[in-house]
């Protein structure tokens, strides 16, 4: 199937097509033809499986086009609603449609101005509550969607909600994504939707099939090293690298700006204007790697991320998948990597279960082989490098001095810099203890006298022996206090 196949309007369809879109995702499979239907729905899916456009290209679709808000989209953080802004503008541009983002911290003129032009408004609870009780806006939208439910729920931001409803039409077409189905989602929904459609996104289609998965067992106080050696091996052109906390996320940026990298933070913790500009750069390419929070992370829209490293497993299995999700987006391939000890062990198969995905148990490339991919790429570009004049100029001046094959050797020389591999030779566990692991793990019924019980299987280095590794350039353990306090907006 391809979204040729919905018959949507032409400006819309070319939208579709400048997006890169080709084949829809199974969310927007089963939710665009009832959303077109003008039925109410609910779709439990998670971030990551495409419902922006699950609900905005059938929405857009059939908006009129004149003046006047048509539609409300609520969701529950400042970033998720700069994304989905953009998205929606972006299928929206070539019919006339334009958003208006809402949210905190922003002056009310400037959001009244940019909502009195806009077909679509996307907002954050409690701003837009605000703007409806102190009469600021009066609309009246056909469409209204309540994306990410759950997670405004767990905001505290259920009665706003309920109060918002309040203000709104009853004559409306009205929409409900949520990752999860808590009593108090099901009851809201029973409130505000009249005979809806549930659609739910299976087990085995909660992560992209193409996005590959692996992980890499490591001792604590290799991790840093271990995220190095990886960066090197695999050579991401974009990357988003999670952390669990703040504290997190600002040691790590500023230990790969001073590995070379072009990398900056995202947490809840910087201005409003501090991460808007970080979103920015990212997307535009100025940064090569974002390391970002779980709640900076949510609804982070950029297309061409090829990998996502977790530097930290999450606390839960839906937190993996929203990761995960930031990349293998528009159709396009990803890869994600996590570093993990073998205390995590329970948590991969906790994953693994829950999303039906399939992590595969890796080992962290030594330097010579790191050095032998690098070798090989740097032997391409010399092949396929176009000779210039201004290098013609250079070869000559330089044969005033030596012959051919020491110019030859120098500039190798030269370039071989780039094939330096720093750090030890092995890093993290090797196949047999992996192995091991697993075995121990399946074996464990809750742990003996020696403290071996879950997963915390002892093995040791590569010779077999268990004995103490040199440290140099280590993470070590961390404190891990002053995370992830989330904001009202």
């Amino acid at each position: 199937m391809t979204f040729q196949d919905f018959n949507f309007k032409a400006n819309l369809q070319k939208s579709i097509d400048d997006a890169g879109f080709k084949e829809p995702s199974p969310i927007q499979k089963d939710a665009i033809p009832v959303v077109l239907s003008g039925k109410d729905m609910v779709g439990q899916a998670q971030t990551g499986t495409g419902k922006t456009a699950a609900f905005g290209l059938p929405m857009i679709n059939m908006m009129k086009g004149g003046s006047g808000v048509e539609a409300v989209v609520i969701v529950p953080t400042r970033e998720l609603a700069m994304q989905v802004s953009d998205e929606l503008f972006r299928f929206g541009k070539n019919s006339g449609m334009y958003t208006a983002t809402v949210y905190g911290g922003q002056s009310y003129n400037m959001q009244l101005r940019n909502i009195e032009r806009a077909s679509i408004i996307v907002a954050t609870p409690g701003r837009l509550i605000d703007l409806l009780k102190g009469k600021k806006i009066d609309i009246k939208p056909s469409f209204v969607v309540l994306d990410e439910a759950d997670e405004m729920l767990d905001m505290v931001f259920l009665d706003d909600i309920k109060e918002i409803f309040t203000f709104l039409p009853k004559e409306r077409q009205t929409l409900l994504f949520s990752a999860t189905m808590p009593p108090a989602i099901k009851k809201l929904a029973q409130n505000i939707l009249k005979e809806p459609e549930f659609i739910t996104v299976t087990k085995s289609e909660m992560t992209n099939s193409k996005i590959t998965q692996s992980f890499y067992v490591v001792d604590e106080y290799e991790r840093d090293d271990a995220l190095i050696r990886l960066y090197d091996f695999k050579s991401p052109d974009k990357s988003i690298i999670f952390c669990r906390t703040k504290k997190e996320v600002d040691r790590l940026s500023t230990f790969l700006v001073s590995k070379g990298h072009m990398a900056k933070g995202l947490h809840g913790d910087m201005e409003q204007r501090q991460r808007e500009e970080v979103i920015r750069s990212f997307k535009k390419g100025a940064l090569d790697v974002l390391i970002a929070t779980d709640v900076a992370a949510r609804g982070l829209d950029v297309n061409d991320v090829s990998h996502v490293f977790n530097y930290h497993l999450p606390f839960d299995s839906e937190s993996y998948v929203h990761r995960i999700g930031r990349t293998g987006r528009a159709g396009k391939e990803g890869v994600a990597i996590s570093i993990v000890t073998p205390h995590e062990f329970r948590m991969i198969q906790k994953i693994q279960h829950v999303t039906g995905g399939k992590m595969e148990a890796k080992v962290i490339p030594n330097i010579d082989s790191v050095k032998e991919k690098k070798t090989s790429s740097l032997k391409s570009k010399i092949s396929e490098q176009k000779v210039f004049d201004s290098g013609i100029a250079i070869v000559e001046s330089l044969k005033e001095e030596f012959d051919l094959s020491t110019i030859a050797f120098k500039l190798a020389s030269i370039l071989s810099d780039s094939t330096f591999v720093k750090g030890n030779n092995y890093i993290g566990k090797s196949e047999i203890d992996i192995k091991k692991l697993f075995e121990r793990l399946k074996d464990d019924k809750g742990g003996d006298s020696r403290g071996r019980g879950r997963g915390g299987y002892r093995g040791g280095n590569r010779n077999g022996g268990g004995g103490n590794r040199n440290r140099s350039g280590g993470g070590g353990n961390r404190n891990r206090s002053g995370g992830g306090g989330r904001r009202r907006d």
